[in-house]
């Protein structure tokens, strides 16, 4: 029993968590984070990278917001790579390797540093609710916490049940308990659960693998950092190696559907479409002769090989037979077999896009309690959630991104307005405007919101600032400098011209780093489509505008259809923007709603 009461307790230290908790703690409040292992501090359970196409995009914007992941990964990381730089530069995207263990020492000493942060072990099994107000919680042991907000970052481990072949038994994630009895409490406070699932492919040793037969991929050459506040990176990178399975390998999956906890109906929950296990990409994909198999360094000082592509939960035997028949794993040794595990998820559509609980104020979830997967997700629900409980305490407005600032906004939005029945996972192709939404400007677009919360220093905006003028500095320069009749920023216009060129052929001279010239050369080249994209963003803020009153009375709008009516009243949307994305809402029911909520605006002048 503690009388203590925080400014919020945060449940769960998984990637939501820690970014959530340091958040709040940063600008000033006590935190309390409770954890069932204080040894397991944003673990990595599943794959040991950071960031990819669309995730990679996030974790710059988490760190151009002041969060924790970006700065983790560069002092961490072991392999660096930009993804997709023969395409354009609104899907560019980095992606690093990431030494597990280093991740999770570094997460956990950014918690134990901060003054205003209390870490606790123990397993929450109770919300302590009164009158529709979270104001603590109850753990397994019978101890009560106090405080004004509480933030859920469960991540897979409310009811968690593991699976490989025909055995099953309940844990959270390998070698570590369920959470049991919060489920239970969320039901009673009127929370709806579903299942989910997802899993995790074996990891083999690296002793016992044919690396001369595999083709081997380094890292980029300089190592490109992930956060803006990383001044150099500076790292002996670990190369990654790639192989394929093949019909012999599809052939002992086929024939052991049977045995799959999967296909033998012993798996209830839904899983991740776009990160299948390796039996569904079998049976869904029957043309297929292969598929791609990323073999991953877990550390620096492990002999674990992570095997990215072949998530499964079938029987040892068959996961052991199956990987043999791999070109290069002939041998491979397996230190830990993959398994699928089932947990309970919280479907988002009950959150506001604060990710506050319409139905018990002050509680918040965030992370793969809200039916999402990655750890970027997570990292950026987390700190959502943070950034707002941080308004509440202040006396201020909710925190909300539109969806043409960010990512992490696309990300929420999708959740609270459509929901999802898979685990959610980004993608660039999710954004309407990705071409403002480059991985290379998350801090023009966000980190003036990080400095104005406290999360991003005076020095670290000023820097910001500074670089901004350079550019726009050397735009004048570029607008200025003719060749004949045409300035040099109309030549770099040009597909075939490139900056360096101009400066090569002693044609030009600047003083910008080699991220700066990315910055002006893709404004420059594709300044018409990014005008055309802000012009079209203007009229989804008019949209988003209209506002919907919490009180509106849907069965008052005469004509709306009765599918639309159930989905308005389920979702309650706070915009006419966010009504015309919820599926089953027409354009007709939208004119009808406007014309009502413009009726009623007339009644009360």
């Amino acid at each position: 029993m503690t009388t203590k009461n925080f400014a919020a307790i945060v449940v769960g230290a998984g990637h939501a968590g820690v970014e959530a908790s340091l958040a709040i703690a940063r600008c000033g409040f006590p935190v309390l984070v409770l954890t069932m292992d204080t040894k397991a501090i944003a673990r990595m359970s599943c794959n040991p990278a950071i960031g990819g196409l669309a995730k990679g995009h996030i974790v710059r914007e988490i760190d151009a917001l002041g969060g924790e992941m970006g700065l983790a990964t560069d002092a961490t990381g072991i392999q660096f790579r930009m993804l997709n730089k023969s395409k354009g530069p609104a899907v560019w995207a980095p992606r690093a390797q990431a030494d597990k263990k280093q991740y999770e020492l570094y997460m956990k000493k950014a918690l134990e540093s901060e003054k205003n942060l209390t870490l606790k072990q123990g397993q929450v099994v109770e919300l302590l609710v009164q009158d529709g107000k979270c104001h603590g919680v109850r753990t397994k042991e019978g101890d009560e916490f106090f405080g004004e907000h509480v933030i859920l970052t469960t991540g897979t481990f409310l009811q968690g049940l593991i699976h490989v072949g025909e055995e099953h038994h309940p844990g959270g994630r390998r070698d570590e308990p369920p959470a049991v009895g919060l489920s239970d409490s969320l039901r009673q406070c009127g929370i709806e659960l579903v299942r989910f699932k997802t899993g995790t492919p074996p990891r083999i040793h690296q002793k016992s693998i044919r690396w001369e037969n595999l083709e081997k991929q380094d890292g980029d050459e300089p190592p490109p950092a992930f956060s803006y506040r990383t001044k150099k990176l500076a790292v002996e990178q670990m190369p990654c190696y790639l192989t394929h399975t093949n019909e012999a390998v599809h052939d002992i999956i086929r024939t052991n559907l049977h045995r799959s906890p999967l296909y033998a109906g012993k798996i209830l929950g839904v899983g991740p479409r776009y990160c299948p296990s390796v039996e569904d990409k079998v049976v869904k994909f029957p043309n297929r002769k292969s598929h791609q198999i990323y073999l991953e360094p877990e550390g620096r000082n492990t002999d674990e090989i992570y095997v990215n592509g072949f998530s499964t939960s079938l029987p040892k035997d068959i996961q052991k037979e199956a990987l043999h028949r791999i070109f290069g794993l002939e041998d491979a040794e397996i230190v830990k077999f993959g398994y699928a595990i089932e947990y309970d998820a919280v479907p988002p559509t009950q959150l506001r896009h604060s990710l506050e609980s319409k139905k018990i104020q002050n509680l918040f979830f965030a992370g793969q309690i809200n039916c999402t997967s990655g750890y970027e997700e997570a990292g950026a629900q987390g700190l959502m959630a943070g950034f707002n409980v941080i308004r509440k305490l202040r006396g201020e407005q909710e925190f909300v991104l539109e969806r043409n600032e960010a990512y992490i906004s696309v990300l929420v939005d999708d959740l609270v307005t459509c929901g999802t029945n898979e685990p959610y996972r980004m993608f660039t192709s999710r954004a309407e405007f990705r071409l403002l939404l480059r991985q290379d400007n998350a801090d023009q677009r966000l980190m003036n919101y990080g400095y104005k919360f406290g999360t991003i220093s005076k020095e670290t905006y000023d820097e910001f600032k500074n670089k901004m003028g350079r550019i726009e500095k050397e735009k004048e320069n570029l607008r200025e400098n003719k060749i004949k009749n045409d300035s040099l920023y109309k030549y770099i216009k040009r597909p075939e011209i490139s900056y360096k060129a101009l400066i090569k052929n002693n044609l030009h001279s600047c003083n910008l780093n080699d991220d700066e010239i990315h910055i002006l050369e893709t404004e420059i080249k594709y300044e018409g489509y990014i005008l055309q994209q802000q012009s079209e963003a203007k009229k989804f803020e008019k949209l988003e505008k209209k506002k919907i009153p919490e009180t509106i009375d849907y069965d008052a709008v005469k004509g709306i259809g009765r599918e639309a009516k159930e989905k308005l009243k389920k979702i309650k949307p706070e915009s006419i923007g966010q009504a015309s994305r919820i599926p089953g809402i027409s354009s007709c029911d939208l004119s009808l709603l406007a014309v009502y909520l413009r009726k009623k605006a007339k009644d009360l002048q």
